[in-house]
C-alpha cells in the first residue's frame, strides 16, 4: 500500500504529466453541476506549481467510446479549473496530436495545460502501448492523482508508466489509500458498513468481503428487494434483478457463518408510482401490495440503522438508501447521513465511497463532518472487495 508520494519527487523545473479524474457531472446544457473532483485535485496541482514545475493534466469525461463527442469535451472543465486556480489553464484540442505536443513543448514553469478527453481515442481504454508512449513524451515525470480511475488498466493509468522511472501518487491518491486502507486492514471496532443503491450488480464481491470484515452490514436502496424476493415476500413493482437472485441466495447462505451481522430493512416507504408526488405508505417488508414499489427505507428501519451507526468506530458507506433525488423518498438517506456525521463527531472514522453517495452527502450539507469522501465510487468498491487496483499497482513503491 505504501507508494512513492510527492514528498519524494523532485519536481522543480520539471514538467509533470498528471492523471486526474475530472469525470464531473454535467447538466443538459453542458454546465458542471458538481466540481468536487476538481477541488480534490487542487492541493497536488498547487504544490507542483509552487515548487516550480509545469503541469500537463489528462483525464477522461463520460464514455464517448473512442469517438469525438463535443458534449464530452474537457474545455468547460479547464475553464472551471482556471477559476479555482485563479490563473490560466491552457487547453489542447487533442491528446497526443499536434496541438498537445506544441503546447506541451512551450509550457513554462508555473503553467498548466489540460489535454482533451482521453477517451476520444479508443487507444486509451485498450491500454495501447503506442498511445501510452506518446502520452509519456508530454512530461518528464508522472503523477497519478486519479483514484476514481485507479481500477481501470488504461493507457493513462498503467501503460504510460513504462515511460517513467518514477511514478508518484498525488496527495489525493495518498489520502484515498490511507483512509480506505485503515478500514480494510486496521479498523477500530465496531466497524459498520452501509451499502445502498439501486443495483446489486457490482456489490456482490463487496458484500462477500465485508461479511468477513465488518461487525454489522446494513443494506438499503433498491437492491434489498432482491433479498425480499428470494425470501418469498411480495415486492409489488419494486426493482428486482432476476439474473442476480442466485447470487443473493448465496449471500444469505453465507451470513450464517460470517463475522458480520447482516441487517435488512424491516419496513419500507412505498409509492404508487415512481414520482415525488406519488401516494405513499410505510409498510412492513412482508406487506408490500401489488402495483406499489419500495422507494425508501421506513421509519422503524431508520431508527434501527441510526442506533447501529451512532455506536460505530469505523464506517464505510456507499449508495443511497432510497431515491434521494426525490424529497419524498430522501428521509432514509438523510437520516443515515446525520447518523454518520454524529458518529464522526464522536471520533469514528467515516469514509463515503463515491458515486451517488457523494451527491447525497453534499445535498444534506454534512460533507464537512465526514472523515473522508472518496472521489472513486467504482474504485472504492473494488478496493473494499479486496481487488488490486491496476492504477495503484503501477505506482512506484515507497
Amino acid at each position: 500500500m505504501k507508494k512513492m508520494g510527492l514528498g519524494q519527487l523532485e519536481a522543480r523545473g520539471r514538467q509533470v504529466l498528471m492523471r486526474v479524474d475530472f469525470n464531473v457531472p454535467l447538466d443538459p446544457d453542458g454546465n458542471i453541476t458538481d466540481d468536487t473532483r476538481l477541488r480534490a485535485a487542487l492541493p497536488t496541482i498547487r504544490h507542483l506549481l509552487d515548487v516550480g514545475a509545469s503541469v500537463v493534466l489528462m483525464s477522461h469525461l463520460g464514455r464517448p467510446k473512442g469517438q469525438v463527442v463535443p458534449s464530452m469535451s474537457l474545455k468547460p472543465v479547464a475553464e472551471r479549473l482556471a477559476g479555482l486556480l485563479e490563473g490560466p489553464v491552457l487547453f489542447a484540442t487533442d491528446t497526443v496530436g499536434d496541438d498537445a505536443k506544441r503546447l506541451a513543448a512551450a509550457l513554462e514553469p508555473g503553467q498548466v495545460l489540460m489535454l482533451e478527453n482521453l477517451r476520444f481515442d479508443a487507444a486509451e481504454t485498450r491500454n495501447d502501448p503506442q498511445f501510452a508512449a506518446e502520452l509519456a513524451t508530454l512530461g518528464d515525470c508522472y503523477v497519478n492523482d486519479a483514484f476514481g480511475a485507479a481500477h481501470r488498466a488504461h493507457a493513462s493509468t498503467v501503460g504510460v508508466g513504462a515511460g517513467f522511472n518514477i511514478r508518484c501518487a498525488g496527495f489525493l491518491m495518498e489520502k484515498e489509500l490511507e483512509n480506505l486502507g485503515r478500514l480494510m486492514f486496521e479498523p477500530a471496532r465496531p466497524f459498520v458498513a452501509v451499502l445502498g443503491g439501486a443495483k446489486i450488480q457490482g456489490k456482490v464481491e463487496v458484500i462477500d468481503q465485508l461479511l468477513d470484515r465488518v461487525d454489522t452490514l446494513l443494506l438499503g436502496g433498491g437492491m434489498i428487494f432482491n433479498f425480499f424476493r428470494v425470501q418469498g415476500f411480495n415486492v409489488g413493482d419494486s426493482l428486482v434483478d432476476e439474473a442476480s437472485l442466485d447470487i443473493v441466495r448465496a449471500i444469505l447462505d453465507k451470513v450464517t457463518g460470517a463475522r458480520a451481522e447482516l441487517i435488512l430493512p424491516i419496513d419500507v416507504k412505498i409509492g404508487d408510482s415512481f414520482s415525488n408526488e406519488a401516494a405513499t405508505r410505510d409498510v412492513e417488508v412482508t406487506a408490500i401490495p401489488d402495483h406499489w414499489q419500495g422507494l425508501d427505507i421506513g421509519p422503524r428501519t431508520i431508527a434501527r440503522f441510526e442506533d447501529v451507526i451512532r455506536s460505530a468506530r469505523s464506517i464505510f458507506w456507499n449508495g443511497p438508501l432510497g431515491v434521494f433525488e426525490m424529497p419524498t423518498f430522501a428521509l432514509g438517506t438523510e437520516a443515515v447521513a446525520r447518523a454518520v456525521a454524529e458518529a464522526t463527531d464522536g471520533g469514528a472514522l467515516s469514509v463515503i465511497g463515491g458515486g451517488d453517495s457523494v451527491a447525497a452527502i453534499n445535498k444534506t450539507g454534512l460533507a464537512h463532518r465526514i472523515s473522508h469522501i472518496s472521489t472513486g465510487g467504482g474504485a472504492s468498491l473494488e478496493f473494499m472487495a479486496g481487488r488490486a487496483l491496476p492504477g495503484v499497482l503501477a505506482l512506484t513503491d515507497a
